[in-house]
């Protein structure tokens, strides 16, 4: 396999940053990480780059300061440090209610950065064409984008955050280039939805990861572990899904994901069924191991898995790509976290975010999978 880190956070030039339009205090680029990826119709490959823009001093006097969208400004919210938890350095808990409340030290937005034919290069970073919130449901930012073609058009799904719920937001466009914002297909904590690359029995295909703060029990002896798994749902119009009823990837008790999994890449059709990339988290300290597995599905029946790789992973965190930005990292992780595949003849070219930080490219022979 070949590795590199493409984007950096120190590549994004926040002079041309959307919050410059009305925001005056210094930011900083927490990170630059989890590109949705495809390719256009010119053979170039798009990243769509979550860029986390982070107040550079977020706490003045007696107050800590979070980023807000509203009404088409940015503003900066007050909270009382005698009220909050700072003890991430990617959000803080804010106290006095009966549930668990956060806002963010960044606002993410999104960046299409646009690579060569192979992803070994920089061709254009788009900042005239960036993603930026929109919409009251976005007034904490657009994050982690996942990008589909199928059939002639390209649908995005990426995770809008904000105060009125924590949704999946769908965008649409003719040629990945110009997205037209569809609103809401899933709602609260919804994360990780991902279209399949290409319609099973006529319908649109994707995969999910509802979360939640309840989980029940699996018996004594089960070969699964409860929390957070992947789950499947299928619509006539990619905007109305219904969940499809078969369970599908669940964490594995004895395996290094049993803490949780989601999606990774866009399931693409091979010879041997749909691949998919996903990741799985091992508890380890506060964030947790991120690594990315693999997995064959059925091309008609695709909660039916096929081949199951979760025993050694097929990417894990390589701390020798962030050597030389290690004085950037904001949290001690081990994350590859896989968001994109493209087809690059005998291999292809896979899209992750290293340690929450920057773009890494990974080119996997396709024998990987044989």
């Amino acid at each position: 396999m070949d590795d590199y880190l493409i984007f950096a956070p120190d590549d994004v030039d926040l002079r041309r940053s959307p919050l410059r339009r009305s925001l005056t205090a210094e930011t900083y680029v927490l990170g630059a990480f989890n590109p949705g990826f495809t390719r256009l119709a010119s053979g170039n490959l798009l990243m769509m780059v979550r860029v986390a823009e982070a107040l550079r001093e977020p706490v003045i006097g007696d107050q800590v300061h979070a980023i807000r969208w509203e009404e088409g400004r940015y503003l900066l919210d007050e909270h009382p440090l005698t009220a909050v938890n700072m003890s991430d350095p990617r959000q803080f808990d804010v106290g006095g209610s009966s549930y668990r409340m956060l806002a963010l030290t960044s606002l993410s937005w999104l960046l299409p950065v646009e690579l060569d034919s192979s992803g070994r290069a920089v061709i254009a970073v788009h900042y005239d064409r960036a993603i930026a919130p929109a919409a009251s449901y976005q007034s904490y930012g657009v994050e982690d984008a996942r990008i589909t073609k199928v059939g002639d058009r390209w649908y995005m799904t990426t995770c809008s955050v904000s105060p009125e719920r924590h949704s999946t937001t769908l965008y649409t466009s003719d040629d990945a280039r110009e997205w037209k914002l569809e609103g809401i297909v899933l709602d609260h904590q919804n994360k990780d939805m991902i279209f399949f690359e290409g319609k099973v029995d006529g319908a649109f295909h994707a995969l999910t990861r509802p979360l939640g703060e309840l989980y029940f029990a699996y018996p004594e002896g089960s070969d699964y572990a409860g929390g957070p798994s992947i789950n499947l749902a299928r619509s006539p119009d990619a905007l109305h899904w219904k969940p499809i009823d078969h369970p599908f990837l669940r964490a594995r008790r004895g395996s290094t994901s049993a803490m949780k999994v989601g999606g990774g890449a866009q399931p693409i059709l091979t010879d041997a069924g749909w691949l998919i990339l996903y990741h799985g988290v091992e508890t380890r300290a506060k964030v947790g191991i991120y690594r990315t597995f693999w997995a064959l599905l059925d091309r008609e029946e695709p909660w039916k898995i096929l081949r199951l790789e979760d025993d050694a992973p097929l990417l894990e965190a390589n701390p020798g790509l962030t050597a030389a930005i290690a004085h950037q990292l904001y949290l001690p992780t081990e994350v590859v976290f896989t968001t994109g595949i493209a087809d690059g003849g005998d291999s292809y070219v896979v899209a992750s975010g290293e340690a929450d930080l920057a773009c890494r490219i990974t080119h996997i022979p396709k024998s990987r999978f044989a």
